[in-house]
């Protein structure tokens, strides 16, 4: 076992600061000019009282101010820069969303496994695209479309199980939050790895999962030992 690789993850962790804040407009623009994926406008937070609540008006809201405003909200999502700029400049505090299994598909995993993994897959010169890392403590690795329907049967070859060392993935019909988007009462959605010119060709699933849920692994045994 590489004993630096926990050490490296800790270090990368600590090296990402809390990112200046761009317009959610103009973030959401960019993101359908210069990497055409699909946008669409959620919910977005409102201060009442002194706290935060969704837009949504429910008190029970599992993702306050980070979820999709209408059922239809596959066919709102436009790639187009301008009707970008048209949906948000009616909301401009509206989260965005980006559907997944079109121009990528998502692997979510703890945030601890995810800089182990992403530590690794660095020293070991991998092809990476752009990784988010959610208030909520989690990491997600864009890969091509149609890489979350492999995903069990790559990690069972592994010998693991996906959904006992909580390795999940977001594809067709499914959504995640891009940055600057807030989850209420958490803070923002960041990029642990920005998407650049470098990233834009995404890899397979088949070339990151090794790493992934070696880290989902090492993370779920970690939790399972006495004392913890």
């Amino acid at each position: 076992m590489d004993k630096t690789i926990g050490v490296t993850a800790v270090t990368d962790a600590a090296q990402i600061p809390t990112q200046r804040r761009e317009p959610l407009l103009d973030s959401a623009v960019r993101y359908a000019e210069e990497r055409h994926w699909d946008v669409f406008p959620g919910t977005w937070l409102e201060v009442l009282g002194g706290r935060e609540h969704c837009s949504c008006e429910r008190a029970d809201c599992p993702a306050p101010g980070a979820h999709p405003t209408r059922p239809d909200w596959a066919a709102q999502a436009t790639g187009s820069g301008v009707a970008a700029r048209r949906l948000w400049s009616k909301q401009p505090r509206a989260s965005i969303l980006l559907p997944t299994g079109r121009t990528f598909d998502a692997v979510d995993v703890p945030e601890s496994a995810g800089f182990l993994a992403l530590a690794r897959m660095e020293r070991m010169e991998m092809t990476l695209g752009p990784v988010t890392r959610a208030p909520d403590r989690r990491m997600l690795f864009f890969v091509l479309p149609g890489g979350s329907v492999k995903v069990d049967g790559l990690v069972r070859t592994l010998g693991w199980s996906a959904p006992a060392i909580d390795l999940t993935t977001r594809g067709e019909g499914e959504f995640v939050a891009a940055p600057p988007t807030r989850v209420g009462g958490l803070g923002a959605v960041q990029w642990a790895r920005r998407p650049t010119p470098a990233n834009r060709w995404l890899p397979d699933v088949e070339e990151l999962i090794s790493p992934l849920a070696y880290a989902c692994g090492r993370d779920a045994a970690a939790a399972r030992a006495p004392g913890r």
